[in-house]
């Protein structure tokens, strides 16, 4: 597996449906205040859960995940928030079924009640992949290293006139390549800001490889800070190899060791709390 990860986040860490030992993600959590999770569909589907037990995992989800027609794309859907679920459980310490998600306006997820954690999710083909942060804002997009996007007029599309220059540069069979690895930044750059497609790929850049990651404007000029921090690994899963992107935004709060679910609750928010369960008691 090759990465051009920066020191700061930690290369992703395989798991299972079950058996899976978690204590690589929680120690990633501690040492970078980030982890970096994959599976696959074949592995996380819900065939092996009974349908009350997927119904409780689901939760919220669940009128969803029977409103989708296509077996399929249902099974992908359960799939892959099982393994978000499962990631954040282990997180926290706590059960998976216990794990509530909500959703932004562009579909972004997040765990009802645990800010402290930010969470985010990408699947393509047999890959399912979840980020975890106590940093602040996280997105990871996956695709088909493979996958033919390089095309007469699309990178006018998905590409800055920066990149477009750079890539014109290339030797013919190295362009491909890189324009995944740059969609797959941009994706995670826009999921971290929780604005999905939404964020038009021609307003913000990525430079080439080999060099520190940073956004970049459209004329190839610094755009952001230290505050950002960007990773790109090659993942081989069975016969085929995949391009992971994550994007990580440091709030500057710190690290939050302690991530256990029943000590995450601010002071503040305990002492309310208390104070409601003594007037309730009276």
């Amino acid at each position: 597996m090759n990465t051009s990860a920066q020191a700061s986040l930690g290369v992703p860490v395989a798991v299972g449906a079950t058996g899976t030992d978690w204590d690589a993600v929680r120690a990633d959590l501690r040492r970078y205040g980030t982890a970096l999770v994959y599976g696959t569909l074949a592995d996380w589907r819900p065939g092996d859960l009974a349908p009350d037990a997927l119904r409780a995992l689901l939760g919220r989800d669940w009128a969803r995940y029977c409103d989708i027609a296509h077996e399929d794309i249902r099974d992908r859907y359960a799939a892959s928030r099982r393994l978000l679920k499962s990631a954040a459980a282990a997180a926290l310490h706590a059960d998976a079924v216990d794990m509530e998600l909500t959703y932004g306006p562009t579909g972004r997820p997040y765990l009802r009640g645990c800010d402290q954690i930010d969470i985010t999710l990408s699947h393509t083909d047999d890959l399912l992949m979840v980020g975890l942060t106590t940093r602040g804002l996280i997105g990871v997009d996956a695709e088909l290293a493979d996958r033919r996007i390089y095309s007469k007029g699309l990178d006018r599309l998905i590409c800055t006139p920066h990149e477009r220059l750079g890539l014109g540069e290339l030797a013919p069979e190295e362009r491909n390549p890189r324009l995944v690895r740059l969609w797959t930044l941009k994706e995670a750059y826009s999921k971290a800001i929780g604005q999905g497609m939404q964020f038009r790929f021609t307003e913000f850049g990525f430079g080439p490889d080999g060099r520190p990651l940073q956004v970049n404007r459209p004329d190839g000029t610094p755009g952001a800070g230290a505050e950002w921090a960007f990773a790109t690994y090659y993942l081989d899963v069975g016969d085929t190899e995949f391009c992971v992107s994550a994007a990580v935004y440091d709030a500057g709060l710190g690290r939050t060791f302690d991530t256990g679910i029943t000590t995450m609750l601010d002071a503040e928010a305990a002492e309310a709390l208390a104070l409601a369960l003594a007037a309730a008691a009276n």
